[in-house]
C-alpha cells in the first residue's frame, strides 16, 4: 500500500523531562520514517537550539495572538512557559498520508484526545516513555547541564505527576538501552500503519 492510499499517523509521545522522548521523535524524523511536528514555545532558546527546527520560539504576545486566531491544535502552560502545536505542522501532512511524531506533554495529549475532529481521532496513536526509575531520571536531567537547580527540582516534581498518568496512553515504553528503545518505538509506528481504519475510501 502506498502512502497516498492511507491517512497519516499522529504519534503523540509523552514522558517526563529526561525520559528520552524527544530523542526518539527526532531520530524517527532523521531516519525519514515520520515528520517531526515542531512545537511553538515562549521559553528562551537553549544553547544550540535553532528557531523553526528545535522549536518555533515566540514571544508571549505572538503566542497569544495565534491562540486568538485559532492556529493551534493544542497549547498549555508548562513549567511557566507556553507550549503548543500549530495546525500547520499537522493537518495537511495527515491528509497526505505522512506520519507525524509529536513530543508532547500529558496536558497537550489529553487535549488532543478530546478534540472532536474525525481526522485527528482516526490518525491518533499515543505512547508514554517511562524512565526506569526516579534516580535515573534525575541523573539524566543533571547530565544535560541545561538547567539550574531550581528548574531541575521543578521538573522532577512535575515528572512525578506526569508519570502517574501513563495509563491514559495506548502504549508504554520503559526506557532502557537506547537502541532497544528506538526499535520498540519504531515498531509501534510500523505496526499502526497496517490498521485497516487508516485506509482511505
Amino acid at each position: 500500500m502506498n502512502q497516498d492510499s492511507r491517512l497519516g499517523i499522529l504519534y503523540l509521545v509523552s514522558g517526563p523531562s529526561g525520559s528520552g522522548k524527544t530523542t526518539l521523535c527526532r531520530r524517527a524524523a532523521d531516519a525519514g520514517i515520520a515528520q517531526y511536528a515542531v512545537s511553538a514555545t515562549t521559553r528562551d532558546p537553549r544553547e544550540g537550539e535553532v528557531n523553526g527546527t528545535s522549536y518555533h520560539f515566540l514571544s508571549v504576545e505572538d503566542f497569544k495572538s495565534k491562540v486568538d486566531n485559532d492556529e493551534f491544535i493544542e497549547y498549555a502552560n508548562v513549567h511557566g512557559n507556553y507550549y503548543g502545536t500549530l495546525k500547520s505542522e499537522v493537518i495537511s501532512h495527515l491528509e497526505a498520508g505522512r506520519d507525524i511524531v509529536m513530543d508532547i506533554d500529558v496536558q497537550g495529549a489529553a487535549t488532543i484526545r478530546k478534540i472532536e475532529d474525525e481526522l485527528l481521532q482516526s490518525c491518533l496513536v499515543d505512547l508514554f516513555v517511562m524512565p526506569p526509575d526516579a534516580k535515573e531520571l534525575e541523573s539524566r536531567l543533571r547530565n544535560r547541564m541545561t538547567d539550574d537547580e531550581d528548574v531541575i527540582a521543578l521538573r522532577l516534581q512535575n515528572s512525578i505527576d506526569e508519570m502517574a498518568r501513563w495509563r491514559e496512553y495506548s502504549y508504554l515504553l520503559v526506557s532502557g538501552e537506547r537502541e532497544e528503545d528506538y526499535n520498540a518505538f519504531q515498531n509501534v509506528l510500523l505496526t499502526e500503519r497496517r490498521r485497516v481504519r487508516r485506509i482511505k475510501g
